[in-house]
């Protein structure tokens, strides 16, 4: 076994843990590389990068007041990949730690499409989204990805008048964009979905074949892909040393700090003699990607998701004899979570959708060893149907586990007997 490295990281940066830490926080963190004992160097820059980065969160995690220590504690256990939460997403929201999912994932409840989904007008409800993403910027972890589908739709905003005249084109992918933006987070990309050929008559006009009287019918929805930069100035290993001992260099994107070390022993100088640059982001990514090959992405995957115009079919939940076979109104495909969770998280990392519907999202997660969070309001319309779906899925089950449930209007959690 090679000899203790955690003694050369902490010569080199020994000053810089005392100017970052308290002195509790600092003895806490010591006592807490004691438990490690490694064989590779790598390893103990792994560990102390590790126990580093999850005090300086748990730091920041004290810093928001209202979250609640029961609900965390639910959402953080182990025993079940698959977490239904019952009552209002922005509520949940509210009471969930700081930066604690790792990918979010949902399509929303769209304008006045539905029987539950129900506003005066289009900027009551764009209010009311913007509260929810406002909240989920507090709740995503730095540096991860929001992915968020939402399509255009053909209503009336009920702004001027609530005639059926009234209806018009709705961008909301527009609108969510311009939202998202300005609650912080960084517009990516828009991948187009191409739902296929339309099925419906609308539009056609009676088949006036003349000018003024032509208008395509929607066969597509947004797929939009944020990402979170909140500027954190705190100083981060080195991920080749460990070394504390970096300065600070430019931005690589917005609110994105980056790094240079300055320990002129690390095993990695350029031939300027230039330390290595990396940010918090990179430290996660790369080091990750060495030491999880599990998560790599075949093939396939990355063919599918290649171009930013990708067609796949909606989810048929509605069989031969009209039966709704999911017992859901607006059940998600699974190529969206799915490319979600695999491109932008890691095994064990947890995966919220706040608009859970048929919980495809959660399921995905599971099937995928990762935690499936889901918020649904309507327990009571929903609950046994929203059952019987996982119940459906259970085989794609590593562990077949029961699905946890907690209700945030009685304020308690329970396990789910199978």
């Amino acid at each position: 076994m090679y000899k203790n490295y955690f003694d050369n990281i902490l010569k080199s940066s020994d000053s810089y843990l005392r100017k970052e830490f308290s002195e509790s926080e600092y003895k806490s963190f010591l006592s807490r590389l004691k438990k490690y004992k490694h064989e590779k160097i790598e390893e103990y820059i792994n560990s102390f990068n590790k126990e580093y980065t999850d005090l300086v969160k748990k730091r920041f995690q004290k810093q928001y007041k209202n979250s609640d220590k029961e609900f965390n504690k639910f959402l953080g256990s182990k025993s079940s990949n698959i977490k239904i939460v019952w009552g209002d997403c922005l509520n949940a929201l509210k009471k969930m730690d700081s930066e604690s999912i790792q990918c979010m994932v949902t399509s929303p409840p769209y304008y006045n499409a539905r029987e539950y989904s129900q506003w005066e007008n289009i900027n009551d409800y764009l209010d009311d989204m913007r509260a929810i993403i406002k909240e989920s910027y507090r709740v995503l972890d730095n540096n991860r990805v929001w992915v968020f589908n939402v399509g255009d739709i053909f209503d009336n905003p009920r702004t001027k008048t609530k005639s059926v005249w009234g209806k018009q084109r709705i961008p909301l992918g527009a609108y969510f964009t311009s939202i998202f933006e300005s609650e912080g987070f960084t517009f990516v990309d828009d991948f187009i979905w191409d739902k296929g050929e339309v099925q419906s008559q609308r539009q056609k006009n009676a088949g006036k074949p003349y000018p003024f009287y032509q208008y395509p019918l929607n066969c597509y929805e947004h797929i939009l892909i944020f990402h979170k930069h909140r500027l954190d100035l705190t100083r981060y290993p080195c991920p080749v040393c460990g070394s504390l001992k970096v300065n600070g260099n430019t931005q690589s994107e917005v609110g994105l700090q980056s790094w240079e070390c300055k320990n002129l022993s690390c095993f990695e100088r350029s031939v300027s003699n230039r330390g290595k640059r990396f940010s918090a982001k990179t430290n996660i990514t790369q080091s990750l990607q060495r030491r999880s090959p599990e998560n790599e992405i075949d093939k396939n995957m990355v063919d599918k998701w290649r171009r930013d115009i990708i067609k796949f079919s909606p989810v048929i939940k509605i069989n031969s004899k009209g039966v709704n076979t999911l017992g859901h109104t607006a059940p998600f495909p699974e190529d969206i979570p799915e490319m979600a969770v695999r491109n932008f998280s890691y095994e064990g990392e947890k995966i919220l959708d706040p608009f859970a519907g048929s919980f495809t999202s959660a399921i995905v997660a599971a099937k995928l060893n990762r935690i499936g969070v889901g918020v649904e309001l309507g327990k009571k319309s929903f609950r046994n149907a929203i059952l019987d779906n996982i119940k459906n899925n259970n085989d794609l089950f590593t562990n077949k586990l029961t699905p946890q449930e907690y209700d945030l209007s009685k304020l308690k959690s329970d396990n789910l007997q199978k």
